[in-house]
């Protein structure tokens, strides 16, 4: 049990929520690098830690400083009045961000519409925290299988290269990352379960919200 407790713990920290907009620019820049349409890779660099550093890094020093000062009871944040703090920085983040690159023409307009879900979804996590508790890592796998779905169904990618030095280039569908993420998404809420972080209907909840979200936010940008 205790095994199961240890691998529980490190997949919540590798697929903590912050992680995933860095995660899914990564990833973007791996299917088609031209999306960047920078070509310059000092400058996709700056951007790259311009976008980390809003997403992961400052969002983390807030709540460090907040466990420091007390006014969350840790950086686990279980309870609901714990996230209200966090949740309110990474969303003067996550907004900050969005506008900056809204208009920002080296910044693709697929990545653009997963970060304006990723800050729906953190509205909307705020909004129903106020009555009861919900998966914040469910709300991230959520959006990630959504923002698959319609990396497909609503801009047309049915497959890509892979060039991996010294191996290949492989031609990958679209397909694999799809089964991918709903496989990821159903770990991490096994993960929470196993934890007793989350009851199921709060795992179910926050996928819920993740992929309206992602679907939110692509029809706003999209109409």
């Amino acid at each position: 049990m205790a095994v199961f407790r240890a691998l529980a713990h490190f997949i919540s920290l590798l697929f903590h929520p912050l992680f995933f907009v860095m995660y899914m620019l990564l990833m973007y820049y791996v299917i088609n690098p031209y999306l960047f349409t920078n070509n310059d890779p000092k400058a996709n660099g700056l951007l790259f830690i311009s976008i980390m550093s809003l997403t992961v890094v400052f969002p983390l020093i807030c709540i460090g400083l907040m466990s420091t000062l007390g006014l969350i009871s840790g950086i686990q944040m279980e309870s609901n009045k714990d996230r209200v703090g966090p949740m309110i920085a990474a969303s003067i983040f996550y907004v900050w961000l969005f506008v900056n690159v809204r208009n920002n023409p080296n910044v693709p307009d697929i990545f653009t519409a997963f970060l304006l879900g990723t800050t729906v979804a953190l509205f909307m996590a705020f909004f129903v925290n106020i009555f009861s508790k919900i998966s914040l890592h469910a709300i991230a796998a959520g959006g990630l299988v959504a923002a698959m779905l319609l990396l497909k169904f609503g801009y047309d990618y049915y497959s890509f290269l892979l060039n991996i030095s010294g191996v290949g280039t492989y031609i990958i569908s679209t397909d694999v990352l799809i089964i991918g993420a709903i496989i990821i998404a159903g770990i991490i809420g096994s993960a929470r379960l196993v934890l007793k972080a989350h009851t199921s209907d709060q795992i179910f909840g926050g996928y819920l919200v993740g992929v309206s979200a992602q679907l939110i936010a692509y029809m706003v940008l999209n109409q």
